[in-house]
């Protein structure tokens, strides 16, 4: 990018909002620019325009974000395409499974559900539209971690900061590495209890015409009585031709 392109104060404000999450939730000046990088009178200058603008909100003391935040994620779950060209087709697994149907991409270490179609019953499972979880723990992140280019791979488990949250979870890079290997093999990957106990996943990569994999399609469950093999046979063909039926769509 040309310098003269450059917008610097874009880029501080952005990192400012970035700076907030779950451990992060209300924070100081000084606290937020340390995260974003910035200095304390920078940092203040810009929640302080965050805060007229409606992103943010303050005691006088603390920071945190506002709820108009949501509108930059709405924007892009209303704008792209690739949410809207889905949506039929995760209705139809639904209806075929009668299971949740999800479609997700990656974000650095994260996994981004940017559509999602469940089902009619009390206890459905999931992630919601546009959560966010760490990419190993979601059949769809290892999809989409499996098929990046070899040394992208290495790359991003070099970085990634291993979360363990069950006795399932793959809690070593070399073990991550295997799992990798295995799902490039198959094209698909099955997933037991990664994130929450008692749920699995079952997940594909979605390719475009040019063979380029730029998301994964899952179907999120309980797993029941139902053993990994006999979920793969039930779930497997209906992901497999919904990819192919958009291969040319998206």
């Amino acid at each position: 990018m040309d310098d003269k392109d450059w917008i610097a104060g874009a880029a501080k404000a952005l990192a400012i909002i970035e700076a907030f999450d779950e451990e992060h939730a209300r924070m100081t000046p000084t606290a937020v620019a340390g995260r974003a990088g910035l200095s304390r009178t920078a940092a203040r200058r810009y929640l302080l325009t965050l805060r007229e603008l409606g992103y943010v909100d303050t005691d006088g003391k603390l920071f945190w974000l506002a709820p108009r935040v949501l509108r930059l994620g709405q924007s892009y779950l209303d704008s792209a395409r690739l949410p809207r060209t889905v949506q039929p087709f995760l209705q139809r697994i639904t209806a075929t499974l009668q299971e949740t149907a999800l479609v997700a991409i990656l974000d650095e270490h994260d996994v981004v559900y940017v559509a999602r179609n469940g089902v009619n019953r009390a206890m459905a499972v999931g992630f919601v539209l546009g959560s966010r979880a760490p990419a190993p723990l979601s059949s769809a992140g290892l999809v989409l971690l499996a098929f990046q280019a070899p040394e992208s791979i290495e790359q991003w488990l070099a970085s990634y900061p291993i979360k363990v949250f069950t006795p399932h979870t793959y809690s070593t890079v070399e073990r991550l590495r295997e799992v990798l290997g295995e799902i490039r093999r198959n094209g698909y990957v099955v997933t037991d209890q990664q994130l929450e106990l008692g749920v699995r996943g079952v997940a594909v990569p979605l390719r475009d015409r040019h063979g380029t994999v730029v998301a994964a399609i899952s179907v999120s469950m309980p797993i029941g009585e139902e053993s990994p093999s006999a979920a793969l046979h039930r779930v497997l063909p209906t992901l497999l031709e919904t990819a192919s039926l958009l291969r040319n769509l998206v």
